[in-house]
């Protein structure tokens, strides 16, 4: 009896093995939260060029905050600031970088946790192959 369930449960596995069926499946049509649906795919944008090392970037109206000539990756927590790595007062001349701000340092040589955010003013800025968004900003 045994032999005879096996051999009753095996022909049942076999008939459900997941075998493909003929028919063909039909393609994903994808909608756009903008216009209409998906139906080209792009190539990959272009790597974005970042000044030379030691030029800084004109700034486009009075008061701009300087512009960030690298990538702005660094992590930025309420504890670390990676940008400090560079940017401190004490290894700025040493790294050849730009020194923060007077401002932005408190009496005792610490980081003003106001401007612990440096990406909340500070963008990184680089030269696009094809823009990203329309901008047609003048500063007169």
């Amino acid at each position: 009896m045994k032999k005879v369930l096996t051999l009753v449960a095996l022909m049942a596995l076999g008939a459900c093995s997941g075998q493909q069926s003929d028919i063909a499946a039909e393609p994903v049509n994808i909608s756009s939260l903008g216009k209409g649906e998906i139906t080209a795919v792009r190539a990959a944008d272009e790597m974005p060029t970042y000044p030379s090392r030691g030029q800084s970037i004109e700034r486009g109206f009075v008061h701009q905050p300087p512009l960030i000539p690298h990538k702005a990756d660094y992590p930025i927590s309420i504890k670390k600031n990676g940008c400090m790595t560079c940017h401190s007062p004490e290894k700025a001349k040493r790294m050849k970088a730009t020194e923060i701000h007077a401002s932005h340092i408190l009496p005792d040589s610490k980081l003003n946790y106001e401007y612990f955010n440096c990406t909340q003013c500070h963008v990184p800025q680089a030269e696009n192959k094809q823009k990203l968004v329309e901008n047609n900003f003048s500063n007169q």
